[in-house]
């Protein structure tokens, strides 16, 4: 018998462990640079900024996502990534946590991202080469399970060391050797064989061709739409740590947010998310679960501002971005196959991320117009408005064909 016939995929959760340093850069960007920042002055527009510089890697990272696919091993580029993820948050052990070091940052932070792009597109492929079409919902549950775990452990631990520790550098320090440990998991993984054999300009040519074929189908279209739409985005909770002081809440209470309580709420979100989308439309999953977001958004607006209220409402919310983020994944490895699977893969997470870059942005500036309770009525506002579109677009599309724009006949499919 071949090894292929022979071989027992692994159990999804391993994509828990080789996800966390993508979470970890996340996490420290979101919660624990964002509250120390705040609290050294820096005003919530400019922490959405350092916080979206993280982002700005993401929103373009198909245009290099070729070279995982064309040049080294996933196993390789896995390798590479996490020990200049490691190195970056070396060169943020030392910085104050004031304005003066918000470009510094900044810049760190866009490294930072960067880096981290290419990690988690080697475990993608990966993960598209050994998972079972049936199991592609529970391995996207555990991916995004590690991702926002990761952001529990580099936001909430790295927080709780800044403020109990007194060491300056053992936040950023103890996030880069949790990091490097996280490579473990690699051996518990096959190395997928070269199927792509062909130059960068090549592959980028035959995944334009694949995304074209994708979207000349109404399903296809109604998928990219979605993921461009800013639902579900939970760009709120990027900036927890620098409006948390509007609720009362301090050090401890956004540690425990975007830490413990984050990965012991969304990592189950992630998964039970995953798992709803292998039984339902996985769009429709999505879709409904970025509702949801809007709904706890606004419950904790027109909520008392009180440090209770806080530690509710931001964990209901991260508990049902888990759930939107299990759905993203489960709806992604559907589509992508396996060839070329970093190109395809990441370039429906650029569309995803785009939204989430510019409503963390937004939600900056509507916090220093309106206060925090205007930022979380103005992010739901925009979510549930993407939903109604969303829902008015299939409505009005149901039978619809493609014979007059593409030049063969397309019926609606599901």
């Amino acid at each position: 018998m071949t090894e292929a016939a022979t071989h027992k995929p692994p159990h999804p959760s391993l994509y828990l462990l080789l996800f966390l340093p993508f979470g970890i850069t996340s996490g420290y960007a979101t919660v624990t640079l964002s509250y120390l920042l705040s609290q050294g002055g820096a005003t919530v527009a400019a922490v959405a900024g350092v916080v979206g510089m993280s982002y700005l890697p993401n929103t373009w990272k198909v245009l290099w996502a070729p070279l995982v696919d064309t040049t080294l091993s996933p196993k390789k580029w896995y390798l590479i990534s996490v020990g200049l993820s490691a190195a970056s948050f070396a060169g943020c052990a030392f910085l104050p946590y004031t304005v003066a070091s918000l470009p510094a940052f900044g810049a760190l932070m866009f490294i930072m991202g960067g880096v981290s792009t290419f990690l988690a597109m080697s475990v993608e492929r990966l993960m598209a080469y050994d998972t079972p079409e049936e199991q592609k919902g529970r391995a996207g549950g555990w991916s995004q399970a590690g991702n926002l775990g990761g952001g529990g452990l580099g936001g909430g631990l790295g927080l709780w060391l800044a403020q109990h520790s007194g060491i300056i550098w053992l936040p950023a320090a103890s996030l880069s050797v949790m990091c490097i440990l996280c490579a473990v998991g690699l051996l518990g993984l096959r190395e997928p064989p070269r199927t792509v054999r062909a130059s960068y300009f090549e592959v980028i040519k035959d995944s334009a061709k694949d995304v074209f074929s994708l979207l000349t189908t109404r399903i296809g279209l109604l998928a990219a739409l979605l993921f461009l739409l800013p639902l579900g985005t939970g760009a709120a909770t990027n900036l927890w740590g620098a409006v948390a002081k509007d609720w009362r809440a301090g050090a401890d209470e956004v540690a425990l947010v975007g830490g413990v309580l984050n990965g012991l709420i969304s990592i189950p979100g992630a998964l039970i998310g995953g798992y709803i989308c292998d039984r339902i439309d996985r769009k429709t999953g999505y879709a409904l679960f970025g509702v949801g977001t809007a709904v706890v958004a606004l419950a904790m607006a027109l909520g008392p501002k009180t440090p209770l209220t806080f530690l509710i409402g931001a964990t209901t919310f991260n508990f049902i971005i888990g759930f939107t983020y299990g759905a993203f994944s489960a709806t992604a490895l559907e589509a992508i196959g396996k060839g070329a699977a970093a190109t395809k893969y990441n370039l429906m997470a650029s569309l995803a991320n785009v939204p989430i870059l510019l409503m963390t942005l937004g939600d900056g500036r509507a916090e220093d117009r309106w206060g925090s309770s205007g930022m979380l009525i103005f992010e739901a506002s925009v979510g549930i408005a993407s939903a109604v579109f969303f829902g008015l677009v299939v409505y009005f599309t149901r039978g619809l064909t493609w014979s007059g724009v593409f030049g063969r006949r397309r019926t609606a499919a599901s």
